[in-house]
């Protein structure tokens, strides 16, 4: 596949996660929580971190933003699920430093799965801060779990 008919499907995955997004609806009773809110552009996301022991059970999301901000707490909503607590900070801190790149490192794969369709987005400072936003949620609501 050619590097423009891969990210046309990048594209394409992006908009259909921001179309039916999974994990949304915040449901209680989380080991963790977090809102975020992105002051440049006013996109906000709120998560819970479900877990069972230090393995996570679901993450759990609401929020209000662009493609870019929805899809990126779709993707990571997919990817956090079984995952433990130190699991997901390697993939926090992989996801961080492919964001913080901007464009000369790519996303791992066999770490991030799906979300490595968000890496493109890293050659757009501004975008950056919307497919962190979840990201950052996640890890403040980890840090938080694990202080109960």
């Amino acid at each position: 596949m050619t590097s423009s008919g891969m990210e046309s499907l990048y594209q394409q995955v992006i908009l259909d996660h921001a179309g039916a997004p999974n994990g949304v609806g915040l449901r209680g009773g989380a080991a963790g929580t977090s809102r975020q809110v992105n002051p440049t552009c006013g996109d906000e996301v709120t998560v819970e971190l479900h877990l069972d022991g230090d393995r996570i059970t679901e993450m759990r999301w609401e929020g209000h933003g662009c493609a870019i901000s929805q899809a990126s707490a779709s993707l990571l909503s997919e990817l956090t699920t079984g995952l433990t607590a130190d699991e997901l900070d390697v993939r926090i801190d992989s996801f961080r430093t492919a964001m913080r790149s901007r464009g000369a490192i790519a996303p791992d794969e066999a770490l991030l799965g799906d979300a490595v369709v968000l890496g493109g987005v890293s050659r757009y400072i501004a975008r950056v801060k919307c497919a962190m936003l979840p990201w950052v949620a996640v890890e403040k609501a980890l840090a938080q779990a694990r202080t109960r």
